[in-house]
């Protein structure tokens, strides 16, 4: 199985940057994991937010393949213990053929046509964070749950 995070514009702060590579170099010794970037939109002042998130769909949509598995980071979704989620991320390992395709959308969210596809929504937190920080906290989650599963020191309870 090959996991996927596909996030919506470049990460332009350095410190996300660095955190970011060094989680995803790690997680490498656990998965197949890809960070895929799709451009950010141009020109947008002219376009309302529902406008935005439709452009922003044609990108994610046509990024997508057949058989994926795509899970939202949207502040409406399931939230886990750490725990908790490296036992569903064990249960999809198991039973995902593809791809696991999480997705981070830009800063007005999803349209409806990408919640249509979404096989299902997890937040990381009760709380808003930037789409920049999110990236970040969610490659060290991951990385935390691969961790839990191989029996590293990482996590502690």
């Amino acid at each position: 199985m090959k996991t996927v995070l596909l996030v919506v514009g470049k990460t332009t702060e350095k410190h996300y940057i660095t955190g970011i590579d060094d989680y995803i170099s790690r997680l490498k010794h656990y998965l197949n994991f890809h960070f895929e970037v799709l451009p950010e939109l141009r020109n947008t002042k002219n376009l309302s937010e529902q406008q935005q998130k439709e452009k922003e769909a044609d990108l994610i949509l046509k990024a997508l393949q057949q058989g994926d598995v795509v899970i939202l980071l949207d502040e409406h979704g399931k939230e886990f213990r750490s725990i908790e989620f490296a036992e569903w991320t064990k249960q999809k390992m198991n039973t995902v053929n593809k791809r696991l395709v999480f997705i981070i959308g830009g800063p007005y969210g999803f349209s409806q046509r990408v919640y249509n596809i979404a096989q299902e929504k997890i937040s990381l937190s009760k709380m808003t964070f930037s789409h920049q920080m999110i990236r970040l906290i969610f490659v060290e989650q991951l990385y935390r749950a691969m961790t839990i599963l191989n029996g590293g020191p990482y996590h502690h309870e």
